[in-house]
């Protein structure tokens, strides 16, 4: 599926099938949360389309293992699959565990502040490096914000974003 049909599957969903993605993603995360024998505090929320699911606890607790970038990629898919054997619909739920998707935002981040001083040094282009949908989102925000120009490139696994100068 392209990310401009994703795009449109968006638009399409009412709040209130945002909102039951989200209760059917707290009930799964919660009942893996109890095997684990782990706390933590399930917050949903609805933004830009997606229903955002958080998982966080306090300092005690101990979410560091399932708080690791594959790790949470991969519960935030099962998750997805979960929502969709439910409802059947493709869901683009994003899971956030211990504050995991802030920590990713400023690795992203600072991706972009190195490709944008390989740009001011002079390339043409600087290509990051594969990431999610999701990740490159952020990323082509990133980079607008610095007065860039940003594109994705290639297929599936490989797709990755692409920085150059505007015009």
């Amino acid at each position: 599926m392209t990310d401009v049909k994703q795009d449109q599957d968006t638009e399409e969903r009412t709040l209130s099938q945002i909102e039951e993605e989200g209760d059917i993603a707290a009930d799964y995360i919660e009942e893996l949360l109890d095997i684990c024998d782990l706390d933590g505090d399930i917050d949903i929320d609805a933004r830009n389309g997606r229903a955002y699911v958080s998982v966080n606890a306090g300092d005690d607790a101990n979410l560091e293992l399932l708080s690791k970038p594959d790790t949470v990629n991969a519960l935030q898919e099962l998750t997805r699959l979960a929502v969709q054997s439910r409802t059947g619909a493709f869901s683009r739920l994003i899971l956030d565990i211990g504050g995991s998707r802030d920590a990713r935002r400023t690795e992203l981040a600072a991706l972009v502040s190195r490709a944008a001083e390989r740009i001011e040094g002079g390339a043409a282009e600087a290509a990051l490096p594969p990431m999610s949908s999701y990740e490159r989102k952020l990323v082509h925000d990133l980079v607008a914000e610095r007065g860039l120009h940003s594109a994705s490139r290639g297929e599936g696994a490989d797709r990755h974003t692409v920085i150059t100068r505007v015009g």
